[in-house]
Formats: structure tokens, C-alpha cells, sequence
């Protein structure tokens, strides 16, 4: 599934910012943490933030996890539908930050949480459109929370981090086997 630099760097944005609500705190809990997610993911054009921001970036939050946690494929496209249909979409080619030539889908002057919802949105279409749905995950190790797109060839990625989740889960299946059988 070979995705163009802006979709991979979008679909991670948007991983990025779900996994923000997973853990012990959330990572969008006041003004620090949406400006950190805003220089991290690079997320360029947009104005001095506000708490209206922040409470919209957590909205938008909440309807990404929705789409990734979809139980098929109609929910999933219903789901982003719903999102995209409340955004303003205007493609535009840029160059900027070193990044090569992509598209940027939000409107000039959008909201950050605008911004997000059309780069990320459209990212997430192609991939309902190419019929990949299944590769928008939630982690299989069964304390964590986090979400992933799955880029494997063979669609067999099924923990958010293998030096992690991953890791640990292999470390504990190891130690299960070799316990002795009463």
C-alpha cells in the first residue's frame, strides 16, 4: 500500500493526535500540550491558538477515534462522511519546512482543528477508498489504547510499537510456555 509522503505524514498526524487520549494523562490537557502537538506534527498555517481551539482539537479527537474504532467499513465511511461534511476542503499544492511538493487540503485561514480535520480527513478517505480500512487498528497488547495504520504488506502489524507493546507481549508469551505444567 505505497501512500505519497503527504498521506503517510497525515495518517501519522492523525495517529499522533488520537493516541494523545490514551495513557495515564491526557496529551491534550491544556494550551502546552496542543502547541507542542502543533510544532511536533509540523502543522503549519495556523494563527496564535486559543481555548477554543483546544476544545475543538479534543472534539475532532474524539471523531478520528471513532472512524478508527469503527466495526466495519460503512460505519467507518459513515463516520468520516459526518466529520467531512462539518469541514471547509480547499487543495492547494505547497512546498514548505523542507517537506517536498504536497497537497494541503485545509481552507486558508482555518482553525487548526479545521486544518486537522481536512488533512487527516482525506488521508483517512483514500484510505476507505482504496478498500484498507482494516489497516486502521487499535493496539492488540491488552493495557494499551493506542491506534496505528497498519503499512505491512500483509496486513499483519497488530501492536501500536514492537519495541513495546509488542516487545512485552512476545517477553510474556515467552514466560508462558516456559512455566512448568502443574
Amino acid at each position: 500500500m505505497p501512500f505519497s509522503h503527504d498521506m503517510v505524514y497525515s495518517l501519522a498526524t492523525v495517529v499522533d493526535l488520537i493516541n494523545t487520549r490514551s495513557g495515564e494523562r491526557d496529551g491534550l490537557a491544556d494550551m502546552a500540550d496542543l502547541e507542542a502537538l502543533v510544532r511536533r506534527r509540523h502543522v503549519s498555517e495556523v494563527g496564535a491558538l486559543t481555548t477554543r481551539d483546544l476544545a475543538e482539537v479534543r472534539t475532532l479527537r474524539a471523531a478520528f477515534h471513532e472512524v478508527f474504532t469503527a466495526p466495519d467499513r460503512a460505519t467507518a465511511v459513515a463516520r468520516l462522511n459526518t466529520l467531512l461534511t462539518r469541514t471547509r476542503i480547499t487543495p492547494s499544492l505547497t512546498e514548505h519546512d523542507g517537506f517536498p511538493l504536497h497537497v494541503h487540503y485545509f481552507a486558508p485561514g482555518a482553525s487548526v482543528a479545521e486544518h486537522l480535520a481536512a488533512d487527516c480527513g482525506v488521508a483517512l478517505a483514500h484510505v476507505l477508498v482504496e478498500d484498507e480500512w482494516e489497516r486502521l487498528r487499535t493496539c492488540a497488547a491488552p493495557d494499551c489504547a493506542h491506534v496505528f495504520v497498519d503499512e505491512s504488506r500483509n496486513r499483519s502489524r497488530v501492536y501500536c510499537d514492537s519495541r513495546t507493546c509488542g516487545n512485552r507481549m512476545h517477553v510474556a508469551a515467552y514466560r508462558a510456555r516456559r512455566r512448568p505444567v502443574p
